[in-house]
């Protein structure tokens, strides 16, 4: 049976060792855009709830059992995921790295929901977190 989260505008369907991520916009301009295989752009403003429903993903036994089946110590790594780059052109954030959408197309595309394998959760908060971190910091002058 799937696990159901909802946080904030994020809800998250888990079932098996994969998280879908679908955002309350559907796939609207400020849906998540996703470049099969290849990456994500979260819209700027929706980049805290994003990272909060990461968390609370990574608190539920399916994410460890996801973990534990994948048997890699690596498993979680940072290193699939790139620094979030922040374009302001359309204030999105975008993270290369290995999420799935239905809708296979060239260059990122909004979409109603997005595929992320549990084990990838981990590095996805990692780089996530930093990024909101050092944001933060060049806006507070910290």
């Amino acid at each position: 049976m799937p696990t159901l989260t909802t946080v904030a505008d994020w809800t998250i369907t888990a079932s098996g060792d994969t998280a879908c991520f679908a955002h309350a916009t559907g796939d609207g301009y400020w849906a998540p855009r996703v470049w099969d295989g290849r990456g994500l752009g979260i819209a700027a403003a929706d980049l805290a709830a994003f990272d909060k429903a990461l968390g609370e993903m990574m608190k539920l036994p399916l994410y460890w059992q996801a973990r534990t089946r994948h048997g890699d110590s690596g498993a979680g790594d940072r290193a699939v995921w790139s620094e979030p780059r922040y374009e302001p052109d359309d204030d999105f954030v975008y993270i290369a790295g290995p999420c799935r959408s239905a809708e296979p197309t060239v260059g990122y595309r909004p979409v109603s929901a997005f595929d992320v394998d549990l084990v990838h959760l981990r590095g996805l908060r990692i780089r996530v977190a930093a990024y909101r971190s050092t944001a933060l910091e060049s806006r507070t002058g910290a």
